[in-house]
């Protein structure tokens, strides 16, 4: 299960929740739509900086007991970017549509927990996911 979230958690479920979100009609949809599109952007373009300057290798690669158990679509491993857009998506869309924190709170958290379970991160790399996330969204929405 852990390996499906992750996989949702690649983009697939957030591109979706925005088209939903775009197709809705709501009054609240095209700013919606817009400050998540700008929080995907701007966190590629930070996490692949920050994983090139970083160059610090996945638990997987360094522990021979660790095994991957997806494989990565990288090759560093600070910060996880799976958890920097999960937190920050939640946190833009949620701020439009509260109601939506039903479901992407927890989804949010299963998606950071499987980057620690599936041997692809380290927690302090999801931590450091889950705050960039929280620093860009906010920065966003203030925008």
């Amino acid at each position: 299960m852990l390996g499906l979230v992750s996989r949702l958690g690649n983009g697939v479920f957030w591109y979706t929740l925005m088209l939903v979100i775009l197709a809705s009609g709501n009054d609240e949809a095209v700013p919606a739509f817009t400050r998540m599109a700008a929080v995907g952007l701007i966190g590629v373009l930070l996490y692949k900086w920050l994983k090139k300057t970083t160059s610090r290798p996945r638990p997987c690669a360094r522990n021979g007991r660790i095994v991957a158990r997806v494989a990565p679509l990288d090759e560093f491993s600070f910060p996880s970017g799976h958890t920097l857009h999960a937190v920050a998506f939640t946190i833009v869309a949620t701020a439009y549509f509260p109601w939506l924190a039903l479901l992407l709170v927890p989804f949010t958290l299963l998606v950071a927990l499987s980057r620690v379970v599936l041997g692809l991160h380290y927690p302090s790399d999801v931590l450091a996911g889950a705050l960039l996330g929280t620093a860009l969204a906010t920065g966003v929405l203030l925008w």
